[in-house]
């Protein structure tokens, strides 16, 4: 109860979307605003789009697109505001699926353009999995992109959610004059190549005032009152206990490049956004506003510096109050562990603190004790559920093409697998090493980080698996699948049975002639075999 104050001041967000439809734009535009970041492009420069594709940090600087989860914090409105920008690109839709797992709510970005994606299906999934409420920011409307009822009868279809606009549009591409904010009744006017500033607002009482068809000309008033007496007949007053719940999705329409429709965005969403939610355990729910300390890890990064062989672990603390040089018990290892430089972030620079709140994102250095779903507390032993790891898509046997370097080879695949990029299965009884995946770039990424960062040189061949799957039951029945199915058989990281299944067909046919065994396709069950 003591930190209800430090609570009830925090917001700890994801900004999810499609590749391309805006959401680091949208990231930065928020942290102009928040004063974390005094000029645009500081987060991360988008110009350069084509590039070569061996470089990794370099793979997101010069290709233009997220591929790892980037934290930054910031105050807005004394409010402290806690945003994770996610990877876009499918290929690391693994590392956006676990940072939902740390967050209470998301914006979710749409191209007005392209509309709803592929990527924004399987991410909006995810959302529904865990009851995560969703702001919906329709982006690019200084293009010509799809009128605005039809987008919204689209992204109501495709995403299976009720919508409830809190902005519209006048027009859209050359003539899009701005946007009128439906929840405090104010009018933007848009400029194009300038900033949105208090000087383009214009407070409208009422949308029958004169002042409306100066600004915006007669049609343009006329097709806005008629807009807007619609909008307002079908939706009414938005219901906040009912997106809190994830039954509706407000939407805000704008344009990030243009730094435009963002605030009405950041000012609606400190209002009605959740402050720090609890979380299950394996052994009960964490209320966040208990005395004692509780976090669990959803992200780990190696060498986030360069010139430092760094390991940072992410925490998202979820109960009490985190305190550096204080011994927390890690309750995987058993052991009690202490941080003397735990950090906040702003993109990539870091600040040490001393404390942090339910909500907050703490980074650990890490000596290598850490693996994503670890649980940290005050003693309890308990572990925080929902952090799963995927099955992969795509498996590739990983070839060290220098044998003198095996062992930074072993250290390297060991620290970037536990990160989470793929996945690390070894022959059961054997020495063989196959990497899964979710996309081909992930591959690159493990190839070159290798060479970069351990000196390892590697190459990957192809294999043509379907799906892995955790395998549990009768220990006898095990024993007799395994031993039938040796080459197919591989252990995790963490010594759990894996059987990769050559394809669809022959996965159904091992499951309905097994009937004692269960196939899982996600690493859930492991913790509920410790419950």
């Amino acid at each position: 109860m003591k930190y209800d104050i430090e609570i009830s001041r925090r917001r700890t967000f994801a900004i999810i979307s499609h590749p391309d439809a805006g959401k680091t734009t949208l990231t930065e535009k928020l942290l102009l605003f928040g004063g974390a970041i005094q000029v645009a492009g500081a987060v991360k420069s988008n110009k350069i789009k084509k590039h070569a594709t061996s470089d990794f940090m370099e793979i997101e600087r010069q290709r233009g697109i997220s591929v790892a989860t980037s934290v930054m914090s910031f105050e807005y409105a004394d409010t402290l505001i806690n945003l994770l920008d996610t990877p876009g690109h499918k290929d690391f839709a693994e590392d956006t699926y676990r940072t939902l797992t740390a967050v209470d709510s998301v914006i979710l970005v749409i191209d007005s353009v392209n509309g709803v994606e592929e990527q924004t299906r399987k991410l909006m999934e995810v959302c529904r999995m865990r009851d995560t409420p969703v702001i919906v920011f329709v982006n690019k409307l200084d293009r010509d992109g799809k009128y605005p009822f039809d987008l919204m009868d689209e992204i109501e279809k495709e995403l299976n959610i009720s919508l409830h606009p809190l902005s519209w549009p006048i027009n859209m591409g050359k003539e899009f004059k701005g946007v009128y904010n439906l929840f405090n009744k104010s009018l933007n006017l848009f400029t194009a190549n300038q900033k949105a500033t208090e000087d383009n607002t214009v407070p409208i009482s009422s949308l029958t005032e004169k002042l409306l068809d100066e600004k915006v000309g007669e049609r343009d008033a006329n097709q806005l009152r008629e807009d807007v007496e619609l909008l307002e007949g079908v939706y009414g007053d938005l219901d906040v206990e009912a997106y809190r719940a994830a039954l509706v999705a407000p939407v805000f329409f704008g344009s990030a490049v243009n730094n435009f429709g963002v605030k009405e965005l950041l000012d609606t969403f400190i209002h009605i956004a959740p402050k720090p939610l609890g979380r299950a355990t394996d052994k009960r729910f964490v209320e966040p506003n208990e005395d004692k300390f509780s976090g669990f890890i959803f992200k780990i990064h190696a060498n986030l510096d360069p010139r430092h062989r760094d390991r940072i672990a992410f925490l998202r603390v979820c109960s009490g109050r985190f305190e550096r040089n204080k011994y927390f018990y890690h309750t995987r290892l058993d052991k009690d562990i202490r941080f003397s430089n735990p950090y906040s972030f702003l993109a990539r620079e870091k600040d040490v603190i001393d404390v942090a709140f339910p909500g907050d994102v703490v980074g650990l250095f890490d000596t290598g004790n850490f693996k994503i779903g670890d649980t940290l507390t005050e003693g309890e032993v308990l572990q925080f559920t929902g952090i799963p790891t995927f099955s992969p898509e795509l498996f590739k046997e990983l070839v060290n093409k220098d044998p003198l370097k095996t062992k930074q080879m072993e250290k390297g695949i060991r620290q970037l697998t536990d990160e989470g990029v793929a996945q690390l299965f070894t022959q059961h009884g054997g020495n063989r090493k196959i990497i899964g995946c979710v996309g081909e770039l992930q591959f690159e990424v493990i190839q070159y980080r290798l060479l970069q960062e351990y000196g390892a040189s590697c190459a990957f061949v192809p294999l043509s698996f379907y799906k892995a799957c955790w395998i549990t039951g009768d220990k006898k029945k095990i024993d007799d699948f395994v031993r039938f199915k040796q080459s197919n058989i591989m252990e995790d990281k963490d010594g759990n049975l894996v059987y990769l299944a050559q394809s669809e067909w022959f996965l159904n046919t091992e499951r309905q002639n097994n009937p004692d065994i269960e196939f899982h396709f996600t690493s859930e069950f492991k913790t509920a075999q410790a419950g």
